[in-house]
């Protein structure tokens, strides 16, 4: 691999080379007080063939710090709109963020260099443009979780910090994050075109997609029709995973949708402790449209949005046949994801039933979602073992020995090893998952100088299916304190 220096990144802009209506060429709006590296990450500079050396230049946090330039890059705000908590907003666009540039690795891979927090744009509206700290921390620490967990999600190559004051609910300070993605092209972007009756523009957005990140397809006679299934294809794997982690987004407007199937803008965001269906991690969701269980239902309503913003390209009927592959296909992922989850490894129409009986099981005992799925994986399966561990967590103990008895009897009937079994659940049960307590804890040492929490979390979520030498209390439930953590919008 080339080690590449600020200086000799391979920036090929494609986006800067759309239409004007596509964007706002602006430079990033450097802090007041001087800018500061909190923390960089090797593993996303491997991405863009950027030697880590470089993260201890004074140049690397003025580069993403916004107060500099690094050859090649031209920087710009991209133009979008959405549906908001079900709301069509007719512009929206990148209001406190700016693409610095796209840069190509030695492998012909593209890579958006996003800055978040980088001041006004004329996409702002009311905001300042700026990040805080808080949030800036949350989004760089769930980035490497969800990489952690194979969930497909962007990026985040580093940290910028800052002594300049913002206000959200209260005076924080502000930071900057560079975000990393092939593309931030959301279905927002199509949205924007469809209602501005700019069906030009829809087509040229349309061919730029399918050109760069579905090159596959630009043949195809359909491939306007074909491009939209595997947009539905991905959103229903990446909701399904969601799902089975325990992930909620907390946000999922349209304008939150990534065209690659990517989690994308990290706000509210809370992976679950104690399990509940109805978990809302965003405390100004008064209506819980975004709770955890909405989700899919979610994805598939955002999926609608982009086939109206397609109807200019696509026919009707159409759309609504490759809508219809949604609900199938993310109840196929999720049941497979599940199946894993419990150690099964063969199909049968029954384990609908099981799983859903564990979860009510789950739910009726406010047990934790992480930790008991982590201990289901000791499970013996031996006739007369009561599980006593697991059996703990649960309040009604008899209907969990009745479903025990359920759940050993399905494993039986394929032959089950223990060990093994336990070895493939250890695979795809997390040990550790970013709980906000343990984000919250990061911000408030972080808010004091200190970023080794930061850098601990990192070097465990990158391996969060891996026992961990004295990192046990990173896998335990929360302190009361940080079970009903008020996470909005802000963060």
């Amino acid at each position: 691999m080339t080690n590449r220096t600020l200086e000799t990144l391979s920036f090929d802009n494609t986006y800067a080379r759309l239409p004007e209506s596509f964007y706002a060429k602006l430079n990033p709006t450097p802090f007041q007080s001087p800018p500061y590296l909190i923390h960089a990450n090797p593993a996303a500079a491997r991405l863009i063939d950027l030697d880590p050396e470089q993260f201890t230049r004074p140049e690397f946090a003025g580069v993403f710090g916004g107060s500099m330039l690094a050859p090649g890059m031209e920087p710009l705000a991209m133009i979008y709109s959405g549906h908001q908590f079900g709301v069509y907003v007719p512009q929206l666009g990148d209001g406190r963020a700016i693409l610095l540039g796209e840069v190509t690795n030695e492998r012909g891979e593209r890579w958006d260099l996003h800055l978040k927090g980088a001041g006004l744009t004329p996409f702002s509206r009311d905001g300042d443009g700026r990040a805080v700290l808080r949030s800036t921390i949350r989004e760089y620490l769930c980035c490497a979780a969800m990489q952690g967990l194979e969930i497909p999600t962007t990026q985040a190559l580093c940290l910028v910090g800052s002594d300049d004051q913002v206000y959200r609910e209260q005076i924080e300070t502000g930071a900057m994050l560079v975000r990393m993605a092939p593309t931030h092209v959301r279905f927002g972007t199509f949205e924007i075109f469809y209602y501005r009756k700019q069906h030009e523009q829809l087509n040229i957005l349309a061919d730029y997609v399918i050109e760069q990140h579905y090159a596959h397809l630009k043949h195809s006679a359909d491939k306007y029709a074909r491009f939209f299934v595997e947009v539905v294809e991905r959103t229903a794997q990446l909701i399904a995973r969601w799902q089975a982690v325990g992930w909620a987004h907390g946000v999922m407007n349209s304008d939150n949708m990534s065209i690659l199937g990517l989690t994308l803008d990290y706000g509210p965001y809370g992976f679950m402790d104690d399990y509940d269906a109805g978990f809302i991690c965003n405390h100004s969701d008064h209506n819980g449209r975004y709770a955890f269980n909405q989700q899919p239902y979610i994805g598939l309503w955002n999926l609608s949005c982009l086939a109206q913003a397609l109807l200019p390209l696509v026919e009707k009927d159409v759309l609504k046949a490759g809508l219809d592959r949604y609900q199938p296909l993310f109840e196929q992922e999720y049941l497979t994801l599940m199946r894993a989850k419990f150690g099964i490894l063969n199909e049968k129409t029954e384990d609908d039933d099981l799983i859903r009986d564990f979860l009510g099981l789950l739910q009726g005992s406010h047990a934790d979602y992480t930790i008991v799925f982590r201990e289901l994986g000791a499970f013996s399966s031996k006739e007369g073992e009561a599980n006593e561990r697991l059996r703990e967590h649960f309040l009604n103990r008899e209907r969990f020995d009745e479903w025990a008895a359920r759940y050993r009897d399905r494993l039986r009937s394929e032959g089950s090893h223990d060990d093994e079994r336990r070895a493939r659940m250890n695979r795809v049960n997390p040990k550790y998952v970013l709980r906000n307590y343990l984000a919250q804890t990061a911000i408030e040492k972080a808010q004091q100088k200190d970023f080794s929490e930061i850098d601990r979390l990192m070097t465990l979520l990158r391996d969060p299916y891996t026992d961990q030498p004295g990192m046990e209390a990173y896998a335990a439930a929360p302190p009361n304190w940080g079970k009903h953590l008020s996470v909005s919008c802000s963060s």
